[in-house]
């Protein structure tokens, strides 16, 4: 089939065109090169330079005629979003909203949403937090993945358009942006392989669920199978802290230094976990790739990046 992959000169949305490619299918990516690298981007996929605001997205699908739309642009920076909500709700929910409209127009059959199951769930009542627990974003980020989430909904209820949500959990792995605010993971690994210590937010007590990015593409390829509309936590279940993660990145960088800390980050989650059974259930997903497996092949990449 023909999938449109926005987003899929990023981090993972780079994977997942690779994945599909390799899957036999034929893939476009929409990106505005604005995070993404245009070195990602498989050569045998077609590429449209565009933000997903773009009009001239309207051209794209009339001449392509996609099935799936897997939709990963964003903008994904939480501070940025409580800095400015208005520039965040102009891509992460208008973007979107111009996306749907189009995948209407042009006859999609089924869009897969790159959600957040960290920043959707707010502060948790129970960990791991299931798809049923209440969602109580606490930043304009999780508002905005929400809001589509609902129309979603909306959208497959008055026109039929088919949709599979996956909140994924915090992903690392190769190609993850080592400059930016997202991933704990790919800022550690820069200068721990210089000998440096990086700082650690507060007192590192705070917990994520880590999640390989090889994993989240399996459960993007188990979503462009399922036939139904559902929504599934995309994680480990497993609780980490950024101490912990700290003290395995250290042995596999072999690097010679000491925890540092810096001052705590306003508005941080001090606990998040999802919980991935009904993926596992449902969809037949579950990760396979451990956390010491996942942070040895992210090492790798960076050392020879």
């Amino acid at each position: 089939m023909k999938i449109f992959v926005t987003g899929g000169a990023g981090f993972i949305g780079s994977h997942i065109t690779d994945k599909f490619i390799e899957a036999g299918h034929r893939v476009c990516v929409i990106d505005d090169l604005s995070t993404g690298k245009r070195s990602n981007i498989s050569p045998k996929a077609k590429f449209y330079h565009l933000d997903i605001r773009d009009k001239r997205l309207n051209t794209a699908f009339s001449q392509e005629r996609p099935d799936v739309l897997c939709h990963h642009a964003a903008q994904i920076n939480v501070r940025k979003s409580v800095e400015d909500p208005i520039y965040d709700a102009d891509i992460n929910i208008f973007g979107t909203l111009h996306l749907l409209k189009l995948s209407v127009t042009h006859g999609i059959k089924k869009v897969i949403f790159a959600s957040t199951g960290g920043a959707i769930y707010g502060e948790q009542d129970y960990f791991p937090a299931d798809e049923k627990h209440p969602t109580r974003p606490i930043s304009p980020y999780g508002v905005a993945k929400l809001s589509v989430e609902k129309y979603l909904y909306y959208y497959q209820q008055i026109y039929n358009l088919g949709y599979v949500i996956l909140r994924y959990a915090n992903v690392y792995g190769p190609r993850q942006d080592p400059h930016g605010e997202a991933g704990v993971v790919a800022i550690f690994t820069k200068p721990m392989l210089r000998g440096e210590a990086p700082i650690i937010n507060g007192d590192g007590e705070q917990t994520r669920d880590f999640v390989y990015v090889m994993d989240v593409v399996d459960a993007n390829l188990a979503a462009l199978q399922f036939s139904e509309n559902d929504t599934f936590n995309i994680g480990t279940g497993m609780e980490t802290s950024v101490n912990q993660l700290f003290q395995e990145m250290k042995k596999l960088t072999k690097a010679k230094i000491e925890e540092k800390h810096g001052p705590e980050k306003k508005g941080e989650q001090k606990r998040s976990v999802i919980d991935p059974q009904k993926a596992k259930n449902v969809l037949g997903w579950s990760p396979k790739n451990s956390l010491n497996e996942g942070l040895k092949e992210t090492i790798e990449y960076f050392k020879t990046e």
